[in-house]
């Protein structure tokens, strides 16, 4: 529409959560109504998820936003001058110079929240990389330092050498976007905001390891992430980008997507692939690794949503650019996810290095209900409670594995100073109860006996031995699960055990150390 004022009100799961799709129709309603010229962009999410709905107008000072905006705001916004960028209680000015986003570094979210989640890109990452040869490709993101986002942080380049390197008439590129860690997000909101990068993404590691073929697995509770990337892969076709040539010049490669059962077990690997053959989905006994015998017992890439988008910007912009970003062996951005009992609750870009302190307090600014903090959980469902002696410890893999602690997928919650430990730790085991395969004793019974346990030292059921027998059950579960479900649960259970052993009942040393 010439001459109109572009608004932007974001499609993003959250912002619809919170009424977006009233607060765009309200816009339009309005401007009908007052004969005023506006288009509406239904764009991803900034990631400011305490200002949504957050709606951002183009004006010739900027871009500026408003919010989080109800339909009941919209007559008193246009009265202040919503279409000039006029003054009102809900503006903000433009959004990157919001201090909560001013200080990211965004690498892999550089586009989601701009615009249409499917206008068109130009794919620069995978023109640079169908000019390379494979082993040149691999290397690039060997050399760029990237490392799995999944939560086992693997080198993502040895991965893929290892797929390339493996014989077999076929291979395959596998995407695990089943994110079902409470408190983690940006899976979905990078399918809902920008989903041509995860395709970019899996088309390169294709090209590197000799695939035609893709799968993205997706969680069944992601309706939108669904429909927003089966709509960009039918765009990418059109446009020749994927199909019989990638970009009308490669080999070829399509995606198709699979939605999960609704199985949280099928977020680890194995299983996942049991659920993509048609199976139920349990996990599987390693070797052989799935790089070797994977999909369909071909040799297979599998990689989560942030690993395979962080590869166009490598692809793009060099390894050493990439790798700039970081700390130690942590290099590149993590997309971290601040939820639960937080004041500004959203996904934050940073580089590693960070301290969970800044994180909560600096950039989340600490407890919504303003209580004080009492616990953080760093790493989903089955992370462990990070206690405030390591607030300070810089957020990187190695740092945190070397305290016993788990970065995983950058899921971050906060309790504050009401939370009841016992009861989280009960809940960790009761989640590892229900969501279990079953196909090994430690979890499907450890963690069935792990809640009678905590209910029994809670009450007082001969505490001291109770106390003993859950340290004993939890290392049967660490070291004898097979796979993370039950090789994590413990550290949820342990870490609220030991730091906040005044939830449990346990008042004296004798009792703490049992």
């Amino acid at each position: 529409m010439s001459g109109a004022t572009v608004i932007y009100v974001p499609r993003d799961a959250a912002a619809l959560a919170a009424g977006a799709d009233a607060v765009a129709a309200a816009i339009e309603a309005h401007a009908v109504a007052h004969d005023q010229r506006v288009r509406i962009v239904r764009n991803g999410s900034r990631g400011l998820l305490w200002l949504e709905p957050l709606v951002e107008v183009e004006t010739p000072a900027g871009r500026i936003a408003y919010g989080p905006v109800t339909p009941e705001d919209v007559p008193a916004l246009f009265g202040a001058g919503l279409l000039r960028g006029g003054a009102h209680a809900l503006r903000h000015g433009p959004v990157d110079q919001l201090p909560a986003f001013a200080r990211q570094q965004r690498l892999t979210f550089a586009r989601c929240g701009l615009d249409d989640p499917l206008a068109p890109v130009y794919w620069a990452g995978l023109r640079n990389a169908l000019a390379l040869p494979p082993a040149d490709i691999v290397q690039q993101v060997l050399d760029s330092g990237l490392r799995g986002r999944g939560g086992a942080a693997f080198p993502a380049g040895i991965k893929w050498r290892t797929v390339a390197a493996a014989p077999g008439p076929r291979k395959y590129v596998v995407c695990n976007a089943d994110e079902g860690d409470s408190g983690t997000f940006a899976d979905r909101m990078l399918m809902e905001g920008d989903p041509y990068l995860l395709i970019e993404g899996m088309a390169i590691a294709a090209l590197a390891v000799g695939a035609d073929k893709g799968f993205v697995y997706i969680r069944s509770e992601y309706p939108h992430a669904i429909a927003t990337f089966e709509a960009a892969l039918q765009a990418a076709r059109e446009a020749g980008v994927l199909g019989a040539r990638l970009l009308g010049t490669g080999p070829a490669f399509d995606i198709e997507v699979r939605v999960g059962g609704g199985s949280y077990v099928c977020g680890e690997e194995t299983a996942m692939l049991e659920s993509l053959e048609g199976r139920r989905g349990i996990v599987r006994a390693k070797p052989p690794l799935p790089a070797i015998s994977g999909l369909f017992g071909r040799p297979t890439v599998i990689n989560n949503v942030l690993s395979f988008a962080a590869v166009p910007t490598i692809l793009e912009h060099g390894p050493a650019f990439y790798r700039d970003f970081g700390t130690g062996r942590s290099r590149g951005t993590l997309p971290f996810q601040l939820a639960g009992n937080i004041k500004h609750g959203g996904l934050y870009e940073l580089p590693f290095g960070l301290t969970l302190r800044e994180l909560v307090f600096d950039i989340g600014g600490g407890t919504a209900s303003g209580r004080p903090v009492k616990a953080v959980q760093v790493g989903g469902p089955l992370g462990a409670y990070v206690p405030e002696a390591e607030w300070d410890l810089p957020l990187d893999y190695d740092a945190y594995t070397a305290k016993g602690l788990v970065l995983g997928h950058g899921g971050i919650v906060v309790h504050d100073d009401t939370a009841d430990m016992s009861q989280l730790a009960r809940f960790a085991m009761e989640f590892c109860a229900v969501e279990s395969c079953g196909k090994c004793t430690p979890c499907r019974i450890g963690s069935t006996r792990g809640v009678e346990v905590i209910d029994k030292i809670t009450l007082n059921h001969n505490r001291p031995q109770q106390v003993r027998l859950l340290r004993e059950l939890c290392d049967t579960m660490l070291h004898g699960s097979l796979c993370a479900m039950g090789g994590m649960t413990p550290y949820p259970v342990l870490s609220a055990l030991n730091h906040y052993p005044q939830d449990f009942g346990l008042l004296d040393e004798e009792e703490r150390a049992a």
